[in-house]
């Protein structure tokens, strides 16, 4: 904790978020677990398209009676995605075990990762990430258990080798899911289109196996608390499993685990000590305001308000450094907003959207806060900037809102712009149906950001349009075999990665499980 702050921070205001990070412990619980078992073998092939999927099965009961040689392999299928610890029941078959077994364990969220050949992983990420184990077993029987967590449903069992004369048997296998909530506590939604119900189902599945100790982005990578994420998690949180400790676990610890300027980090770790990661998103500071906007608003918690609110404006203020001339300064780094991983994405005008919507909450904030000064303050910094907004990124010829020194068109930045009511709704309507007539080149790549351009929509009442995106999008993976949604998904290029290779793209992501919200809060 003492190595986020430095010494400039007086000491009531270190007592201050100490005592907010000790709230956050106090509100950690067990999680919960389930036992679940391989539901059959599977034998994983590549469909006309090139996508890895099941082309055979077997029953799981036949797993005890196939030996695997030096070169043989088997697939357990799960059934569905989960996130937990993995014990194995190993056996021998043959001659007296003369030499280690060699075994390679590969898991799998999505069938293609069984395909992938991680010798060949060339990102710009840590192929640490990449669920493979090799082991060596100098005595069988024995019950391995692994002592990481796993986020898969398909895990394959390959003998590297053995030795001429004995053979590795699997004689039974078990996962211990874990998660701090429970698929059987949220009724699906009923009335609804069955392809509408699968989506809701998946986004629902994302959403669990993503609610560990804290909010996590992705239970297979990266693990960590980010809270753009938490931002979309908690609003479909609160119309499914309601486990309001776990948002504010996360509030207090991002409100104590600040940087050492006060500047709430992008994401947060969690172990092997509690403490605030050095990546900086101007956005995702600001996004603090309406995590604890929309907290308020679902549970009423004026306490908590009153509790966080100073280090909500504070996120305001120090936000002002970052800009010139009323928007945010992308002239020295291009990407200090997020927005989306769309490459070649120019962030400026979008970043202005998100700084009035998070203006807008923090006025909210301020009024129930009973804090005067700072409302008025709010009151003038909002004018400005919806002025700017349209002084500096509305074309009028165009009908858009431009970006940047080359006047770019993008998705992004006319849906952040609607979510941000800078026109009335009418006006705001005609620019999103233009959007969607247009097609601007400049889409987006991700769940996040597709999720604003239909919320967009719905925030305009062009509810059939919302819903033709979301069966395109989420649909999209629905058709490819997912369970739960993925972090970056490209309609007309599935395999896209924005780390350069798919192996460590994370096929169970936290921003994607927004269709649970839409879907109950306009349908």
């Amino acid at each position: 904790m003492g190595e986020t702050l430095i010494s400039i921070i007086p000491d009531m205001e270190r007592k201050i978020v100490d005592e907010f990070v000790k709230k956050a412990v106090e509100l950690d619980h067990p999680l919960l677990e389930k036992t679940v078992k391989p539901v059959r073998l599977v034998e994983i092939g590549r469909d006309a398209k090139g996508n890895g999927v099941p082309v055979s099965s077997e029953s799981i009961e036949e797993m005890p009676g196939k030996l695997l040689r030096k070169g043989d392999s088997i697939c357990m299928d799960f059934g569905d995605h989960h996130v937990g610890y993995v014990t194995l029941k190993l056996n021998s078959a043959g001659s007296p075990q003369d030499a280690p077994a060699f075994l390679r364990l590969k898991f799998a969220e999505i069938a293609s990762e069984i395909l992938d050949d991680s010798s060949t992983y060339q990102g710009w990420i840590s192929k640490g990430w990449i669920q493979e184990e090799f082991i060596h077993i100098d005595v069988l029987p024995c019950e391995l258990k692994l002592p990481r967590r796993y986020a898969f449903r398909y895990l394959e069992v390959l003998a590297i080798d053995t030795s001429q004369k004995f053979q590795v048997v699997v004689e039974d296998a078990g996962l211990t899911a874990v998660s701090s909530v429970s698929m059987e506590d949220v009724k699906p939604l009923e009335g609804l289109p069955e392809d509408l119900q699968k989506i809701d189902r998946a986004s629902l599945k994302t959403l669990q196996d993503c609610m560990q100790h804290v909010f996590e982005d992705g239970p297979k990578r990266d693990r960590r608390l980010w809270i753009g994420d938490l931002r979309l998690q908690a609003k479909a949180n609160y119309v499914t499993f309601k486990n309001y400790d776990l948002v504010k676990r996360c509030m207090y610890l991002f409100a104590g685990l600040t940087r050492g300027d006060g500047k709430i980090g992008a994401c947060l770790f969690t172990e092997p000590v509690m403490q605030v990661d050095d990546t900086f998103l101007w956005d995702y500071s600001l996004f603090f305001v309406s995590i604890l906007h929309d907290y308020y608003q679902e549970t009423k918690d004026l306490e908590i308000v009153k509790e966080l609110w100073p280090a909500a404006y504070t996120q305001i203020k120090l936000a002002l450094d970052d800009m010139k001339d009323g928007v945010l300064d992308t002239s020295e780094n291009p990407m200090i907003a997020f927005i989306d991983w769309k490459e070649g994405l120019d962030r400026q005008a979008a970043a202005q959207g998100v700084w009035i919507y998070c203006l807008r909450h923090g006025k909210v904030l301020a009024q129930l806060a009973g804090d005067t000064a700072a409302l008025d303050e709010l009151d003038g910094l909002l004018k400005d900037a919806v002025e700017k907004a349209v002084s500096r990124f509305w074309d009028e010829e165009q009908g858009f809102f431009v970006s940047g020194a080359k006047c770019q068109v993008s998705w992004s930045s006319q849906a952040w712009m609607v979510l941000a009511d800078i026109f009335d709704q009418e006006k705001s309507r005609e620019l999103m149906l233009h959007l969607l007539d247009v097609k601007p080149a400049m889409g987006v790549m991700t769940p996040y950001a597709y999720h604003h351009v239909i919320e967009a929509l719905l925030h305009v009442g062009e509810k059939d349009k919302a819903l033709e995106l979301m069966r395109t999008y989420w649909g999209g993976m629905i058709d490819l075999g997912a369970d739960t949604f993925w972090e970056a998904f490209d309609p007309a290029d599935p395999l896209a990665s924005p780390y350069g290779n798919m192996q460590v793209n994370s096929f169970c992501h936290a921003w994607s499980c927004t269709p649970a919200w839409l879907l109950r809060e306009y349908f």
